[in-house]
């Protein structure tokens, strides 16, 4: 059979970090017959090399290429994608890993939308990916549209054909930025371009060790003129004007002001600091018209002034302003409502812990001429603020903690200004998210674990995040469990910070079903009813698992949840002529149709005598009890093993 996908894959001493790859290569969707994945090997000196050969002797779709070290990424891309069959060539770092419907749905997409290039959703564990490119699916993109540019890694699906077709191979040599100008000329030169949101597709990791490759201090010589190639990719492809400023601006927005500002700035020491901005200045003030700068944020303005105006001291002093500078998220209200979970919140700009205050009156002046002082830039910036507000928004995200994927939940707002001291006012952001367990992954249901809230805030020429709270209620529930979209989710407030999460189909005792009594328990013949503190929108099948004694014989029991005001009543018809003998310990499980469903024990027990059903408490392990237990067990298992032993001399 043709291969569809070759991947591509540059290894460089990765040691352990290259395993989580291999095996999301193996759990691929896409069938071994139609992808390949090439390793290539850039002169590893540790056990990659060895390791690489056992599997290529073990799985027929991968193969693996030693050379001599080239000194970075480029020339082992190219050396793989020579010896590529597929159709289309996907690249990975050896350090990522991809999801595991990422190469079959990447691929299906590229075909039914005629794509020379698709982007997949990227995730970043401790590393930044674009967030606004992802809001949803592009199926013909083109950096006018969309914000491509916002995504120059090379881990991208590339049509082979396309690419012979235009000659693109990416620099070789030690250098960087060599994904900008290949990245940069497929999206100018492709027929289509196909961005795919509504599924992370990539991984895009920072070792525990940092030390990725993108992650060393570099030359800022060599990497500026590195820089300088991707521009002149830019300028071959693209007329004067509108256009090339706004892509530009890319380049002086992500690797140059950014470096000059906040706490990034004042992180460098101050050599390498002076080298970066004498540096920065050179190519500012040599490849820039105003139109690029005109087109950044207020802050940034500033900050790409005062590196024309030569004015390093100004610029630290500015960061320092400026990396005081947070958002604050409050939350007003976590409750269930029909099955979607809805959470209020305020967000606003905070500075040194106190809630930030702009001008009364704002003003859309624009920044002509560097400013004369680092106070005069800061009022700038207010009246800039408040004149824009009009333009501020705020997202809610929810992102897994183990994968650090994220997804947009709905949100209605409101902007509001409210007068603060001396005349000055605060400009709040008010809204209420809807989150739906059934769609809450791009119209997928949430996956099981535990979910991050997360307040996105465009206020002030700023974007930031930060997340929903604290609260002074760490550790405990934000609202009861809810059952919907066949997942049960659990919001509640982080131990450690007192921020809202969501637990998904894995929490156990906070679900609270230890607070029903036997009191509570109705038995009308062979009917059983049981109020438990679940939100459930309508009747909702569940399953009840009976179990005699310690692990006999068990029965499973079709029952339903019921709304009853704020909480579920249960509800199910008992196997009665089926309970004989000892008691059978009660357990729920509320999604018995998810991925991986969880029974919950309750706390009560039924024994049927004389054909009546009986409702007896269950007596929790005492904390003492259970450590006697281990005990007991861990003397035991040492009585085997020394037995063991003296029957083998």
């Amino acid at each position: 059979m043709p291969v569809k996908v070759s991947v591509v894959i540059p290894v460089y001493n990765p040691g352990k970090y290259i395993e989580d790859c291999i095996a999301s290569l193996r759990r691929q969707s896409l069938p071994p017959d139609e992808f390949e994945a090439i390793f290539v090997d850039d002169g590893s000196t540790d056990d990659t090399p060895a390791r690489l050969d056992a599997l290529a002797a073990e799985v027929a779709n991968m193969t693996v290429i030693h050379q001599e070290a080239s000194g970075w990424s480029g020339k082992p891309r190219n050396v793989g994608m020579a010896a590529s069959q597929g159709e289309f060539v996907m690249f990975v770092d050896n350090d990522d890993y991809l999801g595991d419907e990422a190469l079959e749905r990447m691929y299906d997409y590229a075909v039914a939308n005629g794509a020379d290039v698709v982007v997949g959703k990227m995730a970043g564990k401790g590393r930044g990916v674009p967030v606004e490119l992802f809001r949803r699916n592009h199926p013909r993109a083109t950096v006018d549209n969309a914000p491509l540019i916002d995504s120059l890694t090379p881990h991208k699906m590339f049509r082979r054909a396309f690419l012979d077709r235009i000659g693109l191979r990416f620099p070789e040599g030690r250098r960087r930025l060599e994904d900008h100008v290949f990245v940069t000329e497929a999206y100018l030169r492709a027929e289509n371009v196909s961005v795919l949101s509504d599924y992370v597709c990539y991984y895009h990791l920072r070792r525990e060790d940092a030390s990725n490759a993108g992650f060393q201090r570099f030359d800022p010589v060599g990497y500026f003129q590195n820089l300088r190639e991707a521009l002149d990719v830019v300028e071959k492809y693209t007329e004067p004007g509108p256009n090339r400023d706004r892509l530009f601006r890319r380049w002086l927005r992500n690797e140059m002001v950014e470096r000059m500002r906040g706490k990034r700035l004042l992180a460098a020491p101050e050599d390498y600091r002076k080298e970066l901005f004498t540096e920065i200045r050179e190519v500012v003030l040599e490849r820039f018209g105003p139109g690029v700068a005109a087109g950044l944020q207020p802050t940034q303005q500033v900050v790409a002034a005062l590196i024309a105006d030569d004015r390093l001291d100004d610029l630290v002093a500015f960061a320092e302003w400026e990396a005081s500078v947070v958002s604050r998220a409050e939350p007003d209200g976590v409750e269930w409502d029909g099955g979607v979970l809805r959470v209020g919140l305020s967000a606003e700009l905070a500075s040194r812990g106190t809630p930030m205050t702009f001008p009364a009156e704002g003003s859309a002046t624009p920044l002509t001429t560097p400013p004369a002082s680092v106070e005069e830039a800061v009022d700038w910036v207010g009246a800039q603020g408040v004149a824009g507000f009009e333009r501020a928004t705020v997202d809610l995200l929810l992102r897994k903690r183990a994968s650090s994927a994220q997804y947009f939940q709905p949100v209605e707002f409101t902007r509001e200004t409210v007068p603060g001291e001396d005349g000055r006012v605060r400009l709040v952001l008010r809204g209420q998210a809807a989150l739906d367990p059934a769609t809450g992954a791009d119209g997928s249901p949430l996956d099981a674990g535990l979910w991050d809230v997360f307040v996105r805030v465009k206020l002030g020429g700023w974007t930031k995040e930060s997340r929903l709270g604290p609260v002074p209620l760490k550790g405990r529930t934000a609202a009861d469990a809810g059952v919907a979209g066949g997942r049960v989710v659990l919001p509640y407030w982080t131990t450690k910070e007192g921020t809202l999460a969501l637990d998904v189909d894995s929490a156990s005792k906070r679900l609270g079903l230890g607070r029903v009594t036997c009191g509570e328990v109705t038995i009308t013949g062979d009917r059983v009813e049981v109020p438990v503190p679940f939100h459930v929108p309508g009747d909702t099948p569940v399953l009840l698992k009976l179990t005699r004694g310690s692990g006999g014989a068990s029965a499973k029991v079709p029952g339903t949840l019921r709304p009853q005001g704020s909480t579920a009543l249960l509800e199910a018809e008992l196997p009665v002529a089926d309970l004989t003998g000892a008691p059978w310990q009660v357990a729920l499980s509320p999604a018995p149709d998810a991925p991986e469903p969880r029974s919950h024990p309750l706390p009560f027990a039924l024994r049927v005598k004389a054909g009546r059903v009986q409702v007896m408490p269950v007596r929790p392990l005492r904390p003492a009890a259970g450590k006697r237990l281990v005990r007991r067990a861990r003397r035991l298992a040492g009585r085997l093993v020394a037995r063991l032993r003296a029957r083998g001399r």
